[in-house]
């Protein structure tokens, strides 16, 4: 006898809460053990300090420094370029183009690409091929400043792992403004692009912040890019120019769990470094959902 639709509703839902139960409990666990291994360590001094002692005591300044910096940098890089892309794969060329279908699996091709060969990429093009003609052409014979790990290459090589979040998510946001309202500008005389510019981008602008946002999220969590393009084992100073390199959290981490040569003196700086990340990826989150609540509260006004 064939189970009932009540049954199989019921087994359905059975196994979705159970699997949404599973990642829940994941997360706190992760949550309770990264807390339980870094709250001695954390304190006001160990954010706004520099590492001594061999990177065994101190803080972690110059890496929070260092990864703002660089979300900066990947951002003003990243955002207009995603947007625009966006827009013209919404509003200006057809789904069925061949350019549409090619910038749509470029796009895909770059999601799917493991993070690790960004960094290569970034070695290869941006330090040997675009900083090493920099220095020949604007520096003396011998002097390096380009063509060298530097916040600059990082920070573009970031901005290309983290693209495909932004265009896919503006494109989104785009696609829900209501057509009626595009065709209703047109019909009063507006120009495409004052459409665009007045109708379409204010009504997807929750969209093109979120998109920004969850993108800065990943790449202030990413490590694989910087390791050949610009992060530093430990570096005395703050990076002050575009050539410099910078420590940053998540290589922060990973030195400290791979190369320290007293592990278990800094496994406290090592959960508390990964509180801080975390703390900085969950900040983001929330303003994109605090951010998006309050525009669209003020749209329905």
């Amino acid at each position: 006898m064939k189970p009932s639709k009540a049954i199989k509703g019921g087994m359905f839902f059975t196994a979705v809460l159970g699997c949404a139960v599973v990642i829940i409990a994941m997360v706190v666990i992760v949550m309770v053990t990264i807390i339980h291994g870094g709250w001695g360590t954390f304190s006001w001094q160990f954010i706004t300090q520099a590492p001594t002692n061999g990177m065994t005591s101190g803080g972690i300044f110059p890496a929070i420094y260092g990864t703002f910096l660089m979300v900066l940098t990947m951002s003003i890089a990243v955002i207009p370029v995603g947007t625009i892309t966006a827009i013209y794969l919404a509003e200006y060329v057809s789904s069925q183009s061949i350019l549409a279908r090619f910038i749509r699996f470029a796009v895909n091709t770059l999601a799917g690409i493991p993070s690790i060969v960004f960094g290569l990429f970034g070695l290869g093009f941006f330090i040997e091929f675009v900083g090493r003609n920099l220095d020949r052409a604007l520096l003396p014979a011998g002097e390096l400043r380009w063509s060298q790990p530097c916040l600059l290459w990082a920070s573009l090589t970031m901005g290309l792992l983290t693209l495909p979040v932004v265009i896919v998510s503006v494109e989104e946001a785009i696609k829900t403004i209501p057509r009626d309202l595009r065709e209703a500008s047109l019909a009063l005389g507006a120009t495409k692009w004052q459409t665009i510019r007045r109708i379409v981008l204010p009504g997807s602008m929750t969209g093109i912040l979120t998109g920004g946002i969850l993108a800065v999220s990943r790449g202030a969590g990413e490590v694989a890019p910087i390791l050949f393009t610009g992060a530093a084992y430990f570096l005395p100073h703050l990076p002050g120019k575009l050539s410099d390199q910078f420590m940053e959290l998540g290589y922060h981490v990973y030195i400290m769990a791979t190369q320290s040569t007293d592990v278990d003196a800094t496994a406290g700086i090592q959960f508390a470094t990964t509180m801080v990340l975390l703390l900085l990826t969950f900040t983001l989150n929330f303003t994109a959902l605090i951010v998006r609540s309050i525009m669209r509260s003020r749209a329905r006004r």
